[in-house]
């Protein structure tokens, strides 16, 4: 016997959406109701589709649904975020229709940023947000290999009667790289005016449209390309990369530091950590610290920042990355997983941060001779 979706409907309708206090069925975010047996699915729309919002509406519908039609349900709900129009700062000429602006960062290269950040990208887009990604290490782009668009170009397109570049897409990311405008095996060198021109291009002369995440992919270490980030976009948040052994931990409190220098002031989101552990495919319940274990937790405790995940150290990752479809895409493998929590966490510190403070604006940095530069 198939449920009448009068009755479900009824049902959900004493569930309540957390932040916008209203029931699901009036606010209109139920759709696809489908019956089979006691077998329910719908797909619902909620405001913050963070892990732990997820399981909280998710267990409110089973209860509620267990008591109104009065038997045990199976229940299957596809929940995704609502579609929300931007809102930005009206002084933020620069990327006026980006809501939030996320630069990835890692004091130490080697420690799998890049592979981070494309997945994290994915992640977010896979979640129903709109993504753009900048890869904005200068000297060592790889975001179209990791992308698999190594051959593409972004075209030009008019955009007011101004020519802009549009972005490449792939796997529902917008993305720019100066590896877009070199050719593969053309090592880029530059001085620092040039690299930081190059970057702000990026920004100023790309046609991005609306984004919820536009994440930046930023070179490792702490210099021009990171000061000219914070003096021509306001982010709003930083990720911290690392490995769990020492060398990785002291250049990633570096980075930590950069980011809370007074001048600079970006907020930093949390810490992710890297290759925590291995995992080998024939002892899937064992895991081996090969570099260490716990070291980026107690070093986001000491800076009182939250530990965003632990992605573990497997051969696929590299593979995927190197195939051009990130590890994400892999659906159900412990990597797969790993990178949806951590999105899911970057997601809630994201809305934890615009709640308690107030937008990010771009950076004036001081010289050492006193002088504001912009």
């Amino acid at each position: 016997m198939n449920f009448d979706q009068k009755d479900i409907l009824e049902a959900l309708s004493f569930v309540i959406e957390p932040d916008l206090k209203k029931d699901i069925v009036d606010l209109n975010l139920v759709s696809n109701v489908k019956s089979e047996g006691n077998k329910i699915s719908f797909d619902l729309q909620i405001n913050n589709p963070a892990m732990h919002n997820k399981k909280r509406i998710t267990e409110a519908c089973e209860l509620h649904l267990n008591r109104v039609l009065k038997t045990e349900v199976e229940l299957n709900i596809s929940i995704t975020p609502i579609p929300k129009a931007p809102e930005t700062p009206k002084s933020n000429k620069v990327l006026p229709n980006v809501k939030n602006i996320i630069a990835i960062a890692s004091g130490k290269g080697g420690v799998g940023k890049s592979t981070t950040t494309a997945n994290l990208a994915v992640a977010l887009a896979q979640k129903g947000y709109k993504v753009g990604l900048v890869d904005a290490d200068i000297y060592g782009p790889s975001m179209p290999l990791m992308f698999n668009v190594e051959d593409e170009k972004p075209m030009p397109i008019e955009v007011n009667g101004r020519n802009m570049i549009k972005p490449v897409e792939s796997y529902g990311v917008k993305l720019l790289s100066i590896g877009f405008f070199a050719n593969t095996d053309q090592a880029v060198v530059w001085r620092g005016p040039m690299a930081t021109r190059a970057l702000t291009q990026l920004f100023t002369e790309a046609d991005w449209g609306e984004l919820d995440y536009m994440l930046i992919d930023l070179p490792p270490g702490t210099g021009d390309i990171h000061l000219s980030l914070v003096q021509t976009v306001p982010v709003t948040g930083a990720v911290i990369v690392s490995t769990p052994q020492k060398m990785a931990l002291i250049d990633a409190r570096k980075a930590v530091g950069m980011f809370k220098l007074e001048q600079i002031n970006v907020p930093v989101l949390g810490m992710i950590e890297n290759m925590a552990y291995f995992t080998p495919a024939e002892l899937p319940n064992n895991k081996y610290y090969i570099f260490g274990e716990n070291g980026l937790k107690d070093l986001a405790a000491e800076q009182n920042l939250p530990l965003l995940g632990e992605i573990p150290l497997v051969q696929s990752v590299r593979e995927a990355g190197d195939a051009g479809r990130p590890a994400v895409l892999q659906e159900n493998t412990p990597q797969a997983k790993a990178f949806m929590a951590f999105a899911d966490n970057v997601i809630e510190q994201v809305n934890l941060r615009n709640e308690k403070l107030d937008p990010t604006k771009k950076v004036e940095i001081t010289n050492m001779n006193g002088c504001s530069t912009k």
